[in-house]
C-alpha cells in the first residue's frame, strides 16, 4: 500500500499508544504486589501479527522492548499457524523463550477478527519472587539458571477462553506468596483482555487493510527517523570500557568493552573485547544487550522517537556467544540489569567522543537491589518485600544529574515508606540523599539513596545485589566522579559491619538494621567551571558538607 495519510496515521499512532497507556495503568492498579503496583515494574506493548514492536505504552521500561519482541520470534516459531482466538501464552526464559531474566513474565493475547489474525497485545512484569534458591529470585552467588527459579517456555495459560488450571497450578506451585504471585497473573490477564478489546475497537473503525499498513509504516518512520538522526553524527570508530564490581562469587573487575562504528546512517556495536561469561548471575542474553544499546543511541539522538521495532532494525551488534553480553545456556541472569546499566554507560562514554557537546556522565550504574523477607509476625504468613532502588543521574551539559531516581533502562518508582510500613513488618528509619555523592562539575552529578530498614519484631532475612560498589561512577570533560554504594549491617550501639557488595542470605534481628547507600553519579566539566550561584545553592540544599564545596569549589 501507497504511504497513508499522514494526519490520520498520527492519529492512529496516537489511539495506539492510548491503547498501551490504559493497559499500563490497568496493570498497575490491579496488581497486588508492591513492585508492580507501586513501583510500575511492567509494560506493555502492541505487535503485530509478524511479531513486531508497534507500540510500547509511555510508561514503559526501555530493557522490557527486546524481551517482548524475543517473545514473540519463539512463540510464532513454536506455534505457527496453532494461534487461536482466546489463547493467551505465558514465558519468562532467557535462553529459550526469549526473555531477560526469571522474574520478568511475559504474556501475549492474540487478537482476531472474523478469524483473522490482526496483532498481539503483551505485556511484561516483574514478580517479586518467582522460586529458586533465595526469596526475591535476584540474590547473589547463584551459579546456574536453575537456581533462579521458575524457568518457563512459551505455553498456553489459557486456551480459547479457557483457563489451564494445571499450568497455573504448576507456576503456583514454585514461588514464594503464591496468593500474590496469583494476583499479579491475573492483573496482567486483564490487561491483556482489555488491549485486545480496545485494539478491536480500533480495528473495526480503520478497517483491516489500514491497520495492517499502519503497524509497518508506523515503524518504518520510526527507523528513518533514528536514522536520519544517526546521519548527523561524525563518522569514526569510537572506544570505550568500564567494568562490573564483580559475579558475586568469584570474578571481579570484569570488563566490558565497546567499539563503536558510525557510516553514516549506519552503525554497528562490537563488544568482542568483554568478558566471557561469568559464574555469577551478571551475564545477560542478547536480547538484553539489545535494549541497552538501542536506549542509549535514542537516549543521546532522539529521546522522543517512539519505542518500537524501528529502533531494533537499526542498530547491528556483535557480542560473541558466551560472552557476558551474549551468555550461554545454563548461565545465571537474575541480575542482569545491572549489567545493563554499564552497557548503557559504556555506550555513552564512546558517544561522548562523537558528540562531545551532548556528553552523559555515567549515571549510579546500577539496579541496587534489597530483599527482605520473613514471616509477619502480625499474622503468621510470610512476606517478601524486592525493591530495586535509584541513585544518581549523570552531569549533563546544561543541567547537574538528577538524584535519587530510576536511571536510564529501569524507569521505575521509588516505593514509597508508606507502602513498605503498611504493607510489611518493618521500619524505615531513615530515608535521604547520600551526602557528597554526586560528583563535582560544571554540573555536578546526582546523588545517591540511602535507606535504613529494621525489622519490627521479628527475624528476617535480607539478600542484596549491588553494583558502582567497588568502582566510581566517572565523570566526562573534567567532572569528578560519584561516590560508590554499600550494604550496611548496624547495631543498635551504632556499630556497622560493611556486608558484600552482593550478599546472599543474611538474618537480621529485632537489633539490627540494614543500611543501603546507592551510588552516586559522575559529574560534568571542571568544577572550577561552576557558577557561583550553583555553588550556593549547593551550600543551601544540606546535601553537600562545607569540606566537599571547599574541597572542589573553592579556587
Amino acid at each position: 500500500m501507497k504511504d497513508l495519510d499522514p494526519i490520520k496515521l498520527e492519529i492512529l499512532w496516537n489511539g495506539l499508544l492510548s491503547i498501551t497507556d490504559e493497559t499500563f495503568v490497568v496493570l498497575t492498579r490491579s496488581a497486588y504486589s508492591t513492585n508492580i503496583k507501586e513501583r510500575r515494574d511492567h509494560s506493555t506493548a502492541i505487535m503485530d501479527r509478524n511479531g513486531r514492536l508497534v507500540v510500547q505504552a509511555s510508561q514503559a521500561l526501555p530493557i522490557h522492548i527486546a524481551s517482548m519482541s524475543g517473545l514473540m520470534a519463539c512463540l510464532l516459531e513454536k506455534f505457527g499457524e496453532d494461534i487461536q482466538d482466546g489463547d493467551l501464552f505465558v514465558a519468562n526464559d532467557p535462553h529459550t523463550a526469549g526473555g531477560t531474566h526469571l522474574p520478568d513474565v511475559n504474556m501475549a493475547r492474540p487478537v482476531f477478527s472474523d478469524e483473522e489474525l490482526i496483532g498481539f497485545m503483551c505485556n511484561i512484569a516483574h514478580h517479586a519472587d518467582i522460586g529458586g534458591m533465595a526469596p526475591g529470585s535476584m540474590a547473589g552467588g547463584m551459579s546456574e539458571i536453575y537456581q533462579e527459579g521458575l524457568r518457563i517456555p512459551v505455553i498456553r495459560l489459557f486456551r480459547r477462553g479457557e483457563l489451564q488450571h494445571d499450568i497455573m497450578d504448576l507456576l503456583l506451585l514454585n514461588v514464594r506468596i503464591p496468593e500474590e504471585r496469583r494476583g499479579d497473573y491475573f492483573a496482567q490477564i486483564a490487561a491483556c483482555r482489555l488491549g485486545s478489546q480496545r485494539l478491536l475497537e480500533i480495528f473495526t473503525e480503520y478497517g483491516s487493510d489500514f491497520l495492517l499498513a499502519a503497524f509497518g509504516q508506523i515503524i518504518d518512520r520510526t527507523e528513518k527517523r533514528l536514522r536520519r538522526a544517526l546521519s548527523e553524527v561524525p563518522d569514526g570508530v569510537f572506544e570505550f570500557e568500564d567494568v562490573m564490581d564483580s559475579d558475586g562469587i568469584d570474578a571481579f573487575d570484569i570488563p566490558i568493552h565497546l567499539k563503536l562504528a558510525i557510516d553514516g546512517d549506519r552503525v554497528h556495536f562490537d563488544f568482542s573485547g568483554t568478558s566471557k561469561q561469568v559464574p555469577g548471575n551478571i551475564n545477560v542474553t542478547m536480547n538484553a544487550t539489545q535494549a541497552s544499546a538501542c536506549y542509549a543511541l535514542k537516549a543521546l539522538l532522539d529521546p522522543d522517537v517512539p519505542n518500537n521495532e524501528g529502533i531494533l532494525n537499526v542498530v547491528e551488534i556483535t557480542a560473541p556467544e558466551g560472552t557476558l553480553l551474549n551468555a550461554s545456556f545454563p548461565s545465571p541472569v537474575a541480575a542482569r540489569a545491572h549489567t545493563c546499566q554499564r552497557i548503557v554507560d559504556v555506550v555513552l562514554g564512546a558517544l561522548a567522543r562523537a558528540l562531545p557537546d551532548r556528553a552523559v556522565a555515567a549515571a549510579n550504574g546500577a539496579n541496587t537491589t534489597a530483599v527482605f523477607a520473613g514471616t509477619d509476625p502480625r499474622t503468621g504468613n510470610g512476606y517478601l518485600y524486592l525493591e530495586t532502588l535509584g541513585g544518581g543521574l549523570g552531569g549533563r551539559p546544561t543541567h547537574d544529574g538528577k538524584d535519587g531516581v530510576q536511571a536510564h533502562i529501569t524507569n521505575t518508582s521509588n516505593l514509597p515508606v508508606e507502602a513498605i510500613e503498611m504493607e510489611y513488618p518493618l521500619l524505615v528509619e531513615e530515608y535521604n540523599l547520600v551526602e557528597d555523592s554526586g560528583g563535582a562539575g560544571e554540573f555536578r552529578g546526582g546523588m545517591g539513596l540511602r535507606r535504613v530498614v529494621r525489622p519490627v519484631d521479628h527475624i528476617c532475612s535480607f539478600n542484596g545485589v549491588g553494583e558502582r560498589f567497588r568502582h566510581q561512577p566517572w565523570g566526562v570533560h573534567g567532572g569528578l566522579p560519584g561516590r560508590t554504594g554499600r550494604f550496611l549491617l548496624r547495631e543498635d550501639d551504632g556499630e556497622t559491619t560493611r556486608l558484600d557488595d552482593k550478599p546472599g542470605d543474611v538474618k537480621v534481628k529485632q537489633d539490627q538494621a540494614v543500611i543501603v547507600e546507592t551510588p552516586g553519579a559522575g559529574g560534568f566539566g571542571s568544577p572550577r567551571q561552576r557558577s557561583p550561584d550553583r555553588i550556593e545553592a549547593d551550600r543551601e540544599s544540606g546535601k553537600f558538607s562545607e569540606q566537599y564545596i571547599e574541597q572542589h569549589y573553592t579556587p
